[in-house]
C-alpha cells in the first residue's frame, strides 16, 4: 500500500517525537511491504516566527492532500508568557480541527503490565484497566463567543453547543462501544448547564439504537472521581471539549506516565495522530522525551487511517517488549539505566523490523 503522510512537528519536543515515530513507521513499511511518503508542514510557533500564522494555508493544504497526519506538539514560553499576543500556537490546533472537520478525539487509556508499579494509584486500581475516551473537539467553550466587558474587568466564554454536533459525536461513540465491551458513559454537567442537559437527551434519544450497548450517564465531577476511584469501571466514554480535556490528562496517570498516551483526531476530512502531552520546551534537544506516545499514536495511524490492523498491532507488540526490556526514557526509568529519545526509537524500530 502507498501510504500519503503529512509529517507536522511543531514546537518544543515535538520535532524529537516525531521523528522516532516516522522512524518507527518507516521499520513498520519495510516489513510489511508498504511504500510511504513524508510531507514536512510547519505548525505552532515556528510558524507563527516564519509566516506569522499559526496554521498556514500551505499546511492546510498539506494534510487535506495526506491520507493520514502525524503531529508532534505545539506552544512556546514566549507567547504563553506574553497576554498581549494577538496569535498563538495553540491558535494553530484548534484551526486544524475546525478547518480538517476533527470533531472526535479518540484517547486510549490502557495499563502495561511492566509499568503498573509508576501509576501513583494503587496497583489493584489499575491494573488491567484499558478504557477510550471520546472528546467532542469542535464545539463548547474553546470555540464560543468569548470577549471582555466593563473595560476588560469581566470575562465571559459561551459554551455553546448543536444537536448535530452530539449526535456525530455520540454516534461515534457508540460504534466503538460496540466493538469493545459494549458500555458507554456519557459524561456531563446536565444539573447545571444547559448544553449538557442537551447532550444527556441527545443520549437518551440514541441509546435504544444500540440495545446491546449498557449506556450510563455521569456528572463530570463524579466521573474525574471515579478515574482515580475505579478506573476499571469504564469502557468508553464520550463528553464535551471542555471536560473531555481535563479528564483526558487525568486519565494519564492511570497508565504511569503522560508520555504513554496517544491520541487520534478524526471527523470530516484527514485524520491526525498526535501525542496527548504538550511542547515540553524546557526538555526540547536534550534527548530526554518519552517517544513512546508519538509512536502509539502512529499505531493508532495505521489503524485508523489505512485499516491496517497488523502493522498497529506490531508497533504495540514492539512498545511492550522495550517497556519489560527496561529500554526506557529517564520518566521511566526508576533511578535506573535511562536510554536517550533517539535511542528508544532505533529499539522499537530495530524489534520491528527483527520479528
Amino acid at each position: 500500500m502507498k501510504l500519503n503522510i503529512a509529517k507536522l512537528p511543531g514546537d518544543g519536543i515535538g520535532p524529537e517525537v516525531v521523528e522516532e515515530a516516522a522512524k518507527v513507521v518507516d521499520a513498520v513499511c519495510r516489513r510489511f511491504g508498504h511504500e510511504v511518503s513524508w510531507h514536512f508542514a510547519w505548525a505552532g510557533a515556528c510558524a507563527i516566527d516564519r509566516f506569522g500564522n499559526a496554521f498556514p494555508e500551505e499546511t492546510y493544504r498539506t494534510c487535506l492532500e495526506a491520507d493520514a497526519v502525524l503531529f508532534g506538539a505545539v506552544g512556546d514560553p514566549k507567547y504563553d508568557n506574553d497576554p498581549t499576543a494577538r496569535v498563538r500556537p495553540e491558535q494553530g490546533l484548534l484551526a486544524m480541527r475546525k478547518q480538517l472537520g476533527l470533531y472526535a478525539n479518540l484517547r486510549p487509556v490502557e495499563t502495561f503490565k511492566s509499568l503498573v508499579h509508576k501509576s501513583p494509584l494503587k496497583e489493584e486500581l489499575v491494573d488491567g484497566a484499558d478504557f477510550l475516551v471520546l472528546r467532542e473537539l469542535t464545539g463548547g467553550m474553546y470555540f464560543g463567543e468569548k470577549g471582555r466587558l466593563d473595560g476588560g474587568d469581566t470575562a465571559y466564554d459561551t459554551n455553546i453547543y448543536h444537536r448535530y454536533e452530539i449526535e456525530r459525536i455520540l454516534k461515534q461513540a457508540f460504534t466503538f462501544a460496540m466493538q469493545r465491551r459494549k458500555h458507554l458513559t456519557v459524561v456531563d454537567k446536565a444539573n447545571v448547564l444547559e448544553s449538557s442537559r442537551l447532550w444527556r437527551q441527545v443520549a437518551q434519544e440514541m441509546a435504544p439504537q444500540y440495545p446491546e450497548v449498557t449506556t450510563d450517564y455521569m456528572f463530570v465531577d463524579n466521573a474525574a472521581m471515579k478515574l482515580i476511584t475505579g478506573p476499571k469501571f469504564f469502557d468508553v466514554i464520550v463528553t464535551e471539549n471542555t471536560f473531555g480535556d481535563i479528564l483526558t490528562d487525568e486519565a494519564s496517570v492511570v497508565s504511569g506516565s503522560m508520555g504513554l498516551l496517544a491520541s487520534a483526531s478524526i471527523g470530516e476530512k484527514t485524520g491526525v495522530y498526535e501525542p496527548i502531552h504538550g511542547s515540553w520546551p524546557q526538555a526540547a534537544g536534550k534527548g530526554i522525551a518519552n517517544p513512546v506516545a508519538a509512536i502509539l499514536s502512529a499505531a493508532m495511524m495505521f489503524e485508523y487511517a489505512f485499516g491496517l490492523m497488523a502493522e498497529g498491532k506490531a508497533i504495540r507488540q514492539a512498545v511492550a517488549d522495550s517497556l519489560a526490556a527496561g529500554v526506557v526514557t529517564d520518566d521511566l526509568a526508576d533511578g535506573g539505566k535511562a536510554f536517550s529519545t533517539s535511542q528508544v526509537g532505533d529499539w522499537i524500530a530495530e524489534r520491528i523490523e527483527r520479528k
